[in-house]
């Protein structure tokens, strides 16, 4: 009788996941791509509600990694997801960016409480442990500078000092880590291939910022020779070499733009040109690659040819936001246009039906189609962080 009943219930949880990720799947085919872009605070809004939701379900106070309206092999379920202390740690900033776009002080709560947990949590060695918080902890060098990120930014917004030394000790961790090439080889995700991690320059950059907001040169020494080594990496045309963990040859637009992102970041609060040149000869390549209805493509090769007919919406909604600061820079109109099409398209993929599934409804998907080759039937908890992040600076610019 049990494993009569287990089979059924199992049974019936295939057929509603089959059901859901299906229904998505329709949705997609209805829209009507001749529509015009929908309003940023609409979309802006049901993003936030979709984080707001997805930090209310989860065990403690991080936020899930995903939502999975499909079924998902590694986890073993659909739904929501465990909580993801690396991206948690870099949705804390975002928080606090709208809590003041949308005068909404429970998003300066809710950011406190994930820095607390970040704290709570933090390896003995300084270190953030990699994978979801139901895996067994172990050190992640990526992970580590994210929650840097998210540590630097609560102790600014509290003035807790508890933060500002827990983003010490990870940074003590990481410049121990880091060999003196400039690049980490040990330390690296139990889930990452230390040859092919040259996006960590994300973590140098929140070096850099650590350094800059302790006094510590150090840590902007360390950051530095991150960013040098990453200029090594990168080709003419702006391309970086070693750039992905499942296939370098043809590495996702995700991981492309986690690289520009930190040599960006290091450029601004640096004020080198020569990271902003980096990040800047790869954003004109992709800037290029991105078509009229704001599609581009979610892998591409050293030659910057599309490789696959799905689109990574993280990756996208990354490349709006570089291109936006590009254009607080230097005011060129090309960097707006790109990055509205980015958004435009986006939007138009986002399920705002406010009778859809709670997970589905103003989450961004992991691909288009829904079924694309990343994040598969998922909604990323890092894919809304990165989409508020461009559409709060597309208001700025206005």
């Amino acid at each position: 009788m049990k494993i009569a009943k287990t089979l059924y219930r199992m049974t019936m949880t295939s057929r509603f996941v089959i059901r859901q990720a299906h229904t998505e799947i329709l949705h997609e085919r209805a829209i009507d791509w001749s529509a015009p872009p929908g309003d940023n605070r609409v979309h802006l809004q049901a993003t936030i509600d979709w984080i707001k939701r997805a930090h209310n379900v989860s065990a403690d106070s991080g936020v899930p990694r995903a939502y999975c309206a499909g079924w998902n092999f590694h986890f073993r379920s659909h739904g929501w997801q465990p909580s993801y202390p690396e991206t948690t740690g870099y949705i804390i900033p975002t928080l606090y960016d709208a809590a003041d776009a949308l005068n909404d002080p429970d998003l300066r709560i809710r950011a406190a409480k994930m820095a607390d947990w970040e704290y709570e949590i933090q390896l003995a060695s300084g270190a953030v442990m990699g994978g979801t918080v139901d895996r067994k902890p172990t050190p992640a060098v990526f992970n580590t500078g994210q929650v840097m990120l998210g540590w630097l930014r609560a102790h600014t917004e509290t003035g807790e000092a508890r933060f500002l030394e827990a983003a010490a000790r990870a940074g003590d961790y990481l410049v121990r880590a880091k060999n003196p090439e400039g690049f980490w080889q040990e330390g690296n995700s139990a889930f990452a291939d230390a040859r092919f991690t040259v996006y960590n320059t994300r973590v140098g950059h929140a070096l850099i910022l650590l350094g800059q907001a302790t006094g510590e040169k150090r840590y902007i020494a360390a950051g530095r020779r991150n960013m040098d080594h990453a200029l090594t990496m990168q080709a003419d045309n702006g391309f970086f070499r070693d750039n992905c963990l499942s296939d370098p040859d043809q590495p996702l637009l995700h991981t492309i733009c986690y690289a520009a992102e930190g040599l960006q970041g290091a450029g601004m609060a640096l004020q080198e040109p020569q990271y902003l040149d980096a990040a800047k000869r790869t954003c004109a390549a992709l800037l290029g690659k991105i078509d009229e209805q704001g599609r581009i493509p979610g892998r591409l090769d050293a030659n910057w040819r599309g490789t696959v007919e799905w689109d990574c919406l993280t990756g996208s909604a990354q490349l709006a936001g570089l291109l936006l600061r590009f254009a607080q820079i230097t005011a060129d109109q090309r960097y707006i246009d790109g990055a509205r099409r980015l958004l435009h398209f986006i939007k138009k993929t986002q399920n705002l039906d406010p009778d859809a599934p709670s997970g589905i409804r103003g989450g961004v998907k992991g691909s288009y189609p829904f079924d694309g080759g990343y994040g598969q039937y998922e909604l990323l908890n890092w894919a809304a962080k990165f989409f508020i992040d461009a559409l709060l600076l597309d208001e700025k610019i206005g």
